[in-house]
């Protein structure tokens, strides 16, 4: 089954002869190595590049693992190279496995004649060194799993049915070819467990697997809910009877966002125009993981239906937090008291602003007050909208409130 992914190969087409490293992240089987070994080049092929400019190499495959050695690859390289003045695209999957990548891509960055597509699937592939030794020779291509219009677009059919199946079993690409619910399910426990768990407690060398594995699971059972590491600690005290700290959590919650498996969304103060350090919430990439971490318990759908709209903003390019407005309200003596208010998502690209609710069922007078009550606190002129799980048309208020089905935002970029 081909699965076109229009957006990422259209920012790999407009990188391409810039002069800079196109660097392709994500988590592991969201379709990187599909992207670049078939999408990206059948695009080559079909524009007249010929084969012999076009090195490719699958870096986690065993019988290249003498190439993860840097000067074992570059001498490949340069062997494959022809002195003839044209272009040779080189095409790296999973670099990251390569020893001292970093001085691999800049030497070839020395190289003339040469464009260079890199993919890997560990955040810390873009830690703060690679970052500063790639400042302005590096082109970051962010691959999530499929978007809910990628995965309708492929199956097709009737746009209820396929939201079930998509906020059951996700968007990780070969999900779509199985054909019941027992190999889906049993796909999807096992590249949890034999993969991504695996990957991650080797990568990073952990010893207490039963430790990370608890807290894989406490964060999949509260996607949507604000929680810390030093609340989760206490979880474990009072529910498993075992102590684990604060500081081991915040440990195992940084490899898991190395991973790709989770993303952070921080605590933002709109008013006052800063992140709070207190609390923050944790959304899974894939949200068919995340049922199979569960065993496909916790089929609570509102909680699913934020996580997949995070996910979302996310793959339209925001950047993405958890807002609180803080509000003065008067008790009936008389007296004023604090109040905060959440508004599930602040999201930003450059100048543009919008603040979102994620409303399950089409509020009711009294709901819908609750939730406007922190958009309307709110005093600036950027998008405030509220997302219902229900099929409605889209409309505006008189207090300029946008209202729209979950449906039509997932299918529609430009909705908002």
């Amino acid at each position: 089954m081909i699965i076109q992914r229009k957006k990422y190969l259209d920012m790999l087409i407009s990188g391409e002869g810039n002069n800079l490293v196109k660097i392709v992240t994500g988590v592991r089987r969201c379709g990187k190595s599909f992207l670049l070994f078939k999408l990206f080049r059948n695009y080559l092929t079909e524009k007249g590049v010929d084969e012999q400019h076009i090195i490719e190499l699958s870096l986690d495959d065993l019988r290249n693992k003498k190439l993860r050695n840097p000067e074992t690859l570059l001498e490949y390289i340069d062997s494959h190279l022809l002195n003839d003045k044209k272009t040779t695209y080189i095409i790296l999957d999973e670099v990251q496995l390569v020893q001292d990548f970093i001085e691999v891509l800049l030497s070839l960055l020395h190289t003339p004649f040469v464009d260079v597509y890199v993919s890997g699937s560990n955040s810390k592939f873009l830690s703060k060194d690679v970052v500063t030794e790639f400042r302005g020779r590096g082109d970051e291509i962010r691959v999530f799993p499929l978007s809910f219009s990628e995965f309708y677009s492929t199956v097709g059919g009737d746009k209820s049915e396929v939201w079930k199946e998509y906020y059951t079993y996700g968007g990780l690409p070969q999900i779509l070819e199985f054909d019941s619910e027992k190999k889906k399910s049993d796909y999807l426990k096992n590249l949890y467990e034999l993969t991504y768990m695996k990957d991650v407690q080797e990568r990073n060398h952990l010893r207490n697997t039963d430790g990370l594995f608890k807290v894989v699971q406490m964060l999949a059972s509260c996607i949507g809910s604000s929680t810390n590491p030093k609340r989760i600690s206490d979880t474990f005290k009072t529910v498993e009877k075992k102590a684990v700290t604060d500081k081991t959590i915040l440990n195992y919650i940084e490899c898991l966002k190395d991973a790709f498996l989770i993303e952070e969304a921080l605590r933002y103060d709109v008013k006052g125009r800063k992140y709070i350090g207190t609390e923050t919430k944790y959304y899974f990439e894939d949200i068919g993981l995340r049922n199979a971490i569960l065993n496909f318990r916790q089929q609570e759908e509102p909680h699913i239906m934020e996580n997949i709209i995070y996910n979302e903003l996310k793959y339209r390019g925001f950047n993405v937090d958890v807002g609180f407005v803080e509000t003065w309200e008067n008790k009936s003596s008389g007296k004023s008291f604090r109040h905060g208010l959440e508004v599930d998502f602040v999201v930003n690209k450059g100048a543009e602003r919008i603040y979102i609710q994620s409303a399950f069922k089409l509020p009711t007078d009294e709901k819908k007050e609750q939730e406007e009550r922190p958009l309307l606190n709110i005093n600036d002129s950027f998008k405030k909208i509220i997302i219902t799980g229900e099929n409605i048309k889209r409309k505006t208020d008189e207090k300029g409130i946008l209202t729209i089905g979950l449906l039509d935002f997932l299918l529609d970029e430009k909705c908002i």
